[in-house]
């Protein structure tokens, strides 16, 4: 019996350190945002806004986005998330950019995730959540003067093409 717990009590830290290195590696890949992929839009008094992201992959997710109001652009923008080996990156290059710009995954859980940038003057957080199947909620915030201030983008899915 008191072999038994000499071992019990040699094996339970290797048990216990296993366990724990095992769950640092478990970082989600870029494929748990399937729930993204496809087309939402948002009718804001005639200004459509709609956001395509195609398939997610274990490394990237690409996406667009465009805002038309009377029949023309008003703004675009290219959006991707990439693996970079350390974590899941937000780039975005709205089309009045020169530069692109990154966001680290801050947040991931259920069919949500956050990205931030807290050196970015705004936004400094993008924010997307499924809260229905067909309904997306995304979200962009940051702190400017010391104050928060976010622009909220509810979409519905929408017809791709």
């Amino acid at each position: 019996m008191r072999f038994r717990l000499i071992v019990m009590l040699g094996v339970m830290p290797l048990l216990v350190f296993s366990l724990s290195i095992a769950a640092q590696e478990a970082k989600p890949d870029i494929s748990s945002l399937s729930w993204l992929t496809g087309c939402w839009e948002m009718n804001n008094n005639g200004r459509v806004t709609t956001e395509s992201w195609g398939r997610a992959t274990k490394n990237l997710i690409i996406g667009t986005s465009q805002t038309v109001k009377d029949g023309k652009s008003v703004s675009f923008e290219f959006l991707r998330v990439v693996d970079n080996g350390h974590g899941m990156i937000y780039v975005a290059k709205p089309a009045d950019a020169k530069t692109e710009t990154a966001f680290m995954v801050s947040k991931t859980g259920d069919r949500e995730v956050v990205f931030e940038n807290l050196k970015h003057d705004f936004p400094q957080r993008i924010i997307y959540k499924l809260t229905k199947p067909d309904a997306l909620f995304a979200r962009i915030e940051g702190t400017t003067d010391g104050k928060l201030s976010g622009m909220d983008f509810p979409m519905t899915r929408a017809k791709c093409g």
